[in-house]
């Protein structure tokens, strides 16, 4: 996948973009993440890309002159796939791992990180795909939220984690909470793993597996249930 990311501060990305998950999917080749500087795509000494608001109000907005050239750069400059372009706002719908699979369906992504009050809305009428946040709270800039974005999308790529099932069993990948973890030792000051993970017998670990994944749920994140995608057996469980 090629993630394309339109920011005034690249360097923001340096460790993100080489440790971990991350860098073991770029070298895999199975993501590059380009990094654009938006000041780069500005026409004068000051390389400004904000001015003030028409009718007044506090604080600045992104100029549209600078996003526009630099979205026709990228996508003019020998991108395989045409590229779903996103700005990172808070005004944008949550991301949420079913929008994460479904982005990371897709051959390529344009993110632009939004800073100061927001963007010129002709960037978001006439430019942007969608806009997409990752929570009701405000950032200093998109690119905490582009980091994020990234991460999850990675994930979902084939080859990118070690075990192909791993993502498939991480919370929210089927609208539930994932089930408890343990590992050695099995008795860890008096307490002790539960007895059925140590039994060898699968398909009684999986139904443990999915009745905790239920309880988990049910408890911490009661909301989740009524857009999970629940089994007879499952609803059985709950009552």
């Amino acid at each position: 996948m090629q993630m394309d990311v339109i920011t005034l501060f690249p360097s923001m990305f340096k460790g993100f973009l080489e440790e971990s998950i991350i860098k073991r999917a770029q070298d895999k080749r199975l993501l590059r993440v380009s990094l654009h500087n938006l000041r780069q795509f500005t026409h004068n000494r000051h390389k400004t890309v904000d001015d003030l608001p028409f009718g007044g109000g506090g604080g600045m907005v992104m100029k549209p002159e600078p996003l526009f050239e630099a979205v026709e750069n990228i996508v003019g400059g020998g991108v395989k796939s045409t590229p779903r372009i996103i700005l990172l706002s808070p005004q944008g719908i949550p991301l949420n791992q079913e929008k994460v699979k479904e982005l990371a369906r897709e051959e390529s992504l344009l993110l632009i990180c939004g800073h100061y009050e927001g963007v010129d809305e002709r960037v978001k009428e006439h430019l942007i795909n969608e806009e997409i946040s990752i929570g009701d709270y405000v950032l200093t800039g998109g690119e905490l939220a582009a980091m994020v974005l990234i991460d999850a999308v990675a994930r979902m790529l084939p080859g990118v984690l070690g075990c192909e099932n791993s993502a498939r069993e991480d919370s929210f990948y089927d609208g539930l909470l994932d089930y408890p973890q343990y590992t050695r030792p099995a008795v860890f000051r008096g307490w002790k793993v539960p007895e059925v993970l140590l039994s060898g017998n699968h398909q009684n670990i999986r139904y443990w597996r999915r009745r905790k994944k239920l309880e988990s749920t049910l408890k911490k994140r009661p909301d989740l249930l009524k857009g999970a995608k629940l089994k007879q057996e499952d609803k059985q469980k709950q009552d």
